[in-house]
């Protein structure tokens, strides 16, 4: 949809679940998308209740719960092992319009929504939960959605679990090894007192962008100047050297730039400054969303709204557009007065990425640590050491001190 002079503000938990013993083949069949996406609006909101076909997450073998096996596009039973396959599918990921989506929906406020009701795919129990899924406390089955509400975003994309428990574990000791200025006992730390996966949601935003833009171009010249100096005898020299000068003129043009795939995180349940460190994610590995994926991990229901979003993103393009002026403008320096920016082809989408989220004791202190279950990037918390720095400040002090010492000598 073309842009207008004003456009909208554009973009840019729980059980562990078991890990196979043995990690199937990855297929490249697309994973089966569930009967509820066919009645998706083209902006991505479902306006009617599920019926009554909900994810079974119990083992055809055993009748034991299921959940996903990281890696694969399996069901892994807890019991007795089995791999149960996803059904696969012909369903695509699909973006949807932001400009439909504000015109339908743009007064709705997530926070304003009432929970949502989830059923438990071992036991048929119900409970109402923000979350998208969970675990039953009565056979800790998995919990998934099975209502829908008007103006509520749907998830249109997952990415799965690559990294299994296991490896989430291997990357947090290496991690743990690593850090510089770490107390010498947290190396002792081998695992992690809590550990569990979660889906977060991250809104993606897509956009065309024509910018107008006014400035000035500064291009450096050179003039020769004099002046007296000391000559280190008591007397004074003249001496000849170069002056650095800017000379400005007008610059004014035009950029154009599509964007793809502009991250934002959708939650506030975790600290912001380490989710935006977790990326970048592999979105080329989304699948078609489905609540098989989901099993046996929770999965948080988002609380930035899309507007919201849409602005965090709009400010990351912005930064990106800037560049594109600057180099427009050319010359040594650049000055920018004014941006004026039209989006067009504004479209969004929903995708769940996978987390696993580790705690860890330390001096009667609790730890957060994150690892990005799809590429294992480790991003925490961490204890310092204070004699290790105070040696380090006394170190880089003695060298400071040899060096004036070695150049007070050589002048005398």
């Amino acid at each position: 949809m073309t842009g207008t002079g004003a456009p909208p503000p554009l973009p840019f938990s729980d059980p562990e679940p078991p890990e196979p013993d043995q990690v199937a083949d990855q297929r490249d069949d697309t994973p089966d998308t569930p009967d509820t996406l066919d009645d998706l609006d083209t902006d991505g909101t479902l306006d009617h209740e599920v019926g009554d076909e909900h994810l079974s997450a119990v083992c055809p073998s055993c009748g034991a719960q299921t959940a996903y096996a990281p890696g694969t596009t399996s069901l892994r039973c807890g019991s007795c092992g089995a791999l149960q396959e996803i059904a696969p599918s012909e369903a695509t990921i699909t973006e949807h319009s932001f400009d439909e989506w504000v015109a339908r929906h743009g007064g709705v406020s997530v926070a304003s929504l009432a929970a949502i009701e989830l059923e438990c795919g071992n036991c048929g129990a119900r409970s109402e939960s923000t979350d998208l899924a969970s675990t039953c406390q009565f056979c800790s089955g998995a919990l998934v959605a099975v209502t829908k509400q008007e103006g509520l975003v749907e998830p249109e994309a997952v990415l799965p679990f690559h990294v299994d428990r296991d490896g989430a574990r291997e990357n947090f000791r290496a991690w743990v090894g690593s850090r510089r200025f770490a107390p010498n006992a947290l190396k002792r730390v081998g695992s992690t007192e809590g550990l569990r996966g979660t889906y977060l949601p991250h809104w993606t935003f897509d956009a065309r962008t024509d910018t107008d833009y006014q400035g000035q171009r500064g291009d450096h010249y050179y003039v020769t100047r004099t002046r007296r100096v000391s000559d280190g005898k008591g007397g004074h020299r003249t001496e000849t050297y170069r002056e650095r000068r800017t000379r400005w003129r007008g610059a004014s043009g035009s950029v154009n730039r599509s964007f793809d795939d502009v991250v934002v995180v959708a939650s506030h349940h975790l600290e912001r400054e380490q989710l935006e460190k977790m990326g970048p994610w592999t979105l080329s590995e989304a699948r078609p969303f489905q609540p098989e994926y989901l099993t046996g991990y929770s999965a948080v229901r988002y609380d930035v709204d899309p507007q919201a979003g849409s602005e965090e993103a709009r400010g990351e393009m912005r930064e990106v557009i800037r560049q594109d002026v600057e180099r427009d403008i050319g010359g040594d320096e650049q000055r920018i007065s004014e941006m004026d920016v039209t989006y067009s082809r504004a479209m969004f989408k929903l995708i769940l990425m996978p987390l696993w989220i580790a705690t860890y004791l330390y001096g009667g202190k609790t730890y957060q640590v994150l690892v990005n279950a799809n590429t294992g990037k480790v991003i925490g918390d961490r204890p310092y050491s204070a004699l290790k720095i105070a040696a380090a400040v006394v170190a880089a002090l003695v060298v400071v001190a040899a060096v004036v010492a070695i150049v007070m000598a050589t002048r005398q």
